[in-house]
């Protein structure tokens, strides 16, 4: 859901509730509702302008921190929103980030760390996925990834004592899931793939080392991070092969579904993949309560 779509509360509660009536299966309906300059809905009826997060970190307190949470998870859920695409966890290391800037919690990993978990306890406690992002972190670039490629030029043990701790402690306290962010990493993945489309940053780091196991969606693979080096049937492919679960904001959402089957039947992704996603996506629905048990058991092989 963006500003586009939102006209008054009324009508865009329709709209959601219309879109859900489409298929048979429960689906995500998600936002970046951020707070401060990041929010999608504003300006309607029973819907709250939040502060930048940055002035929520300043305070240090996790219980403010949580009831802004509560307080957005619950006007998002009262719509229909079910997902929201925060908090973010970057940290605001580089005062000529403007990309980031006020969307962090703080400039430390420990406030960053704690106050982005309060926060996300509060939207959970509404019902509402957050969404954690941008993993490897987005904190330390001056390219926009909407308009280029950013480059982190840090190791991976320089990664792992800065900008990771954030994403590390909210591994721990088991957050559903991650998005990630469209930024080469090249002195750890060796080259510039954006870590949303890296083997390395996914499936070595990730889902290995770091053990997480929950749903990991791209960023909008509409960015120009994307799109000005890669064609948009590439883009598909590799965020998919590469391990993500969701690919967020197609440009064709027909021509992506497409591509993706047309792998499938080449041999060239194989449905064991799929199947690894498609059991994450309904687990994660299925502990916020969009699936009942029986439901997720109509599917052959995915009885838990």
């Amino acid at each position: 859901m963006f500003k586009s779509n939102v006209s008054d509360f009324n009508h865009t509660q329709k709209l959601i509730q219309d879109i859900k009536d489409i298929p048979e299966t429960p689906i995500f309906i998600g936002t970046d509702q951020e707070g401060g300059r990041v929010q999608r809905i504003k300006n309607i009826d029973h819907f709250t302008t939040m502060p930048p997060m940055m002035e929520i970190g300043k305070t240090s307190d996790l219980e403010y921190a949580f009831s802004i949470g509560k307080q957005m998870g619950e006007e998002l859920h009262y719509l229909g929103v079910n997902m929201d695409m925060a908090p973010v966890l970057d940290i605001f290391s580089n005062p000529a980030n403007t990309v980031i800037g006020d969307r962090a919690f703080g400039k430390d990993a420990k406030s960053v760390s704690q106050m982005s978990g309060a926060f996300s306890e509060g939207l959970k406690s509404a019902g509402v996925i957050p969404v954690v992002k941008h993993f490897p972190g987005h904190g330390d670039t001056t390219t926009d990834s909407h308009v280029d490629l950013p480059v982190v030029n840090k190791t991976y043990e320089e990664l792992k004592s800065l900008e990771l701790i954030p994403f590390v402690e909210a591994i721990k306290k088991k957050t559903d899931a991650i998005m990630l962010g469209h930024l080469a990493v090249p002195h750890v993945t060796k080259d510039f793939i954006p870590a949303s489309m890296s083997p390395v940053i996914i499936k070595d780091i990730l889902r290995d080392d770091l053990n997480f196991n929950g749903v990991l969606m791209t960023d909008s693979v509409k960015m120009k991070a994307l799109t000005k080096y890669f064609s948009e049937e590439e883009i598909y492919l590799r965020v998919i092969s590469s391990g993500n679960d969701l690919i967020l904001m197609p440009a064709d959402i027909g021509k992506a579904f497409e591509t993706i089957r047309q792998a499938v039947l080449d041999g060239v992704i194989s449905t064991e993949r799929l199947q690894v996603s498609v059991r994450r996506i309904l687990d994660l629905k299925y502990r916020y309560g969009l699936f009942s048990m029986e439901e997720i058991e109509h599917y052959q092989g995915f009885s838990r």
